[in-house]
């Protein structure tokens, strides 16, 4: 084999890889309908779609988990067979999934060989694999040592972990599945040099994304899916935002959000000095105090792990605090229950939907009045009031544009985006005091991110006191009126919207305290 045809790491490269005809069905959904895809050499390739447009299910097949009903792979120009995660390792493709998959416990070196015949089997050969790592830590600029602890590693350099595990294996084709989801911006600037880096070396890289801005800066090509479709593929540097916003969507779609100046009230939510702990009596609380008055927006920004979940649960009833005090609207509420919360005007959107936000086999209407069955006018007595019920029902559904066969429909046979509507409509028809808004649009593709958007800044209007917490900077930055960063259960600052840069924002979640004014 020619030099031309090896990547600097000495591995095989992949010239081309091209997706014919790819048709995919499920029961009931056409997931990949006649689908065409390719990507290059020294490319980096986007795929960009909304939720349920085919994207994973398109990814899925490439990396031999889904069998395509129809359709063929080319590598290199032949046709190839991927019937398994082992035949796409083998031809030299790998997967970067959001989720790391890592053992916690174990080192660097160790989780790489995982799975992997030693060279010196039955013994182990991690020395091997330990100059294996080094080698290509030094060639791609991943500053990564074998021999350290996956548990000690910040999150950016367990992404690494995860970039030297393919390349290890030989993937001279990387699909990127939501790579940045949990890293600080500083981070994600990090991975891009070295996602370049790999491009330039002759690596064919796939970028899986929900930031219209990373697909921009980074990319050289863009996919665009649509209810299994391809929409059209361009030239990253010939679209712009809105372009591929409204390919995504069928329609315009406002990317920029109107927020008036804010009309502050009373203080209802205050914090003071609250602790709280884990059952191994980790701590997941240090000192939090925090302020958040009616008409106002209070964001939480933070990279995921770092308090923002417990916050959210302490302040609704869900975790014990060790110390510390909480009051809504002045009284202190530090240990009522989450029932005893809801009766008082908390609502709440919690981050994980499927777990916490709604019964999965309950009905649209039924988990409309979770919190309030047992209130007049959704009972009387004993009895539910079903012709309320379901009128209740029929208008949030109408309100939110939640889309459902009907009021009938179980709630797992909706959509992500449909399902964050549902739980916003019920939290909100409550006309609470207080709203935990907590990863409200994750997932969510970009049309029911800017309905969900429009809701909370109608809601700030209207007086409604809001805490925002969420991963995603650019959510945080649009719809709040001052920004608190967690790190380690602690905030390490506040920033009034203007002054809230993507580099100020990036420090604090790394854990750089704000300097104290003097």
């Amino acid at each position: 084999m020619s030099e031309n045809n090896l990547l600097p790491s000495g591995l095989p490269r992949i010239e081309s890889l091209e997706m014919r005809g790819i048709v995919k069905r499920f029961p009931g959904v056409l997931a990949s309908d006649h689908v065409n895809f390719d990507v290059k050499a020294g490319e980096i390739h986007a795929l960009l779609g909304e939720n349920g447009a085919g994207k994973s299910t398109l990814m899925k097949i490439l990396y031999g988990l889904y069998h395509p009903d129809e359709g063929e792979i080319y590598l290199n120009g032949k046709p190839i067979a991927i019937h398994s995660p082992n035949d796409s390792i083998q031809a030299g493709i790998g997967m970067i999934h959001q989720h790391f998959m890592l053992v916690d416990n174990l080192t660097v070196a160790e989780n790489v060989a995982l799975g992997l015949k030693s060279s010196r089997a039955p013994r182990l050969d991690l020395d091997v694999v330990s100059a294996r790592i080094q080698e290509l830590a030094d060639k791609y600029g991943l500053h990564i040592s074998p021999n350290t602890i996956i548990s000690k590693m910040a999150v950016g350099e367990r992404q690494r972990v995860e970039i030297i595990k393919a390349l290890y294996r030989g993937a001279a084709l990387l699909v990127l599945d939501e790579p940045t989801a949990v890293l600080t911006p500083q981070e994600v600037d990090d991975i891009f040099v070295i996602f370049r880096q790999m491009a330039a070396d002759g690596h064919a890289l796939i970028f899986i994304s929900h930031k219209l801005n990373e697909i921009l800066a980074l990319t050289d090509r863009v996919t665009v899916l649509r209810d299994g479709r391809v929409v059209g593929t361009a030239r990253t540097a010939d679209v712009t935002k809105s372009d591929l916003a409204n390919m995504m969507v069928g329609r315009e779609v406002l990317l920029t959000r109107t927020r008036p100046e804010a009309h502050l009230g009373d203080v209802r939510l205050k914090m003071e000095g609250v602790n709280a702990s884990n059952e191994d009596g980790q701590t997941i609380l240090r000192n939090v105090n925090l302020e958040v008055r009616s008409g106002e927006i209070v964001g939480v920004a933070g990279v995921s792990g770092n308090g923002q979940r417990p916050l959210a649960r302490a302040i609704a009833g869900l975790q014990p605090v060790s110390s510390g005090q909480i009051y809504l609207e002045g009284r202190d509420v530090t240990d009522l229950t989450p029932a005893q919360m809801f009766e008082i005007g908390l609502s709440y959107i919690p981050e994980e939907r499927m777990h916490d936000g709604v019964v999965k086999d309950f009905s649209v209407s039924e988990n409309l009045i979770l919190q309030d069955h047992s209130r007049s006018p959704f009972s009387r007595g004993i009895f539910l009031a079903f012709k309320y019920i379901a009128d209740h029902a029929q208008k949030l559904i109408k309100a939110f544009r939640v889309k459902t066969p009907s009021r009938d429909t179980p709630a797992k046979n909706l959509s992500g985006g449909n399902i964050q509507k549902l739980i916003l409509a019920r939290e909100l028809s409550r006309q609470p005091r207080f709203l935990i808004a907590a990863q409200p649009t994750r997932g969510v593709d970009i049309g029911a991110t800017e309905y969900i958007h429009n809701q909370l800044l109608l809601q700030r209007a209207e007086g409604l006191a809001t805490l925002l917490i969420s991963e995603d900077l650019d959510e945080v930055k649009a719809l709040s009126d001052r920004i608190i960063v967690l790190f380690g259960g602690e905030i390490m600052g506040e920033l009034a919207h203007d002054e809230a840069t993507a580099e100020k924002l990036g420090l604090l979640m790394a854990g750089e305290r704000q300097a104290v004014p003097a």
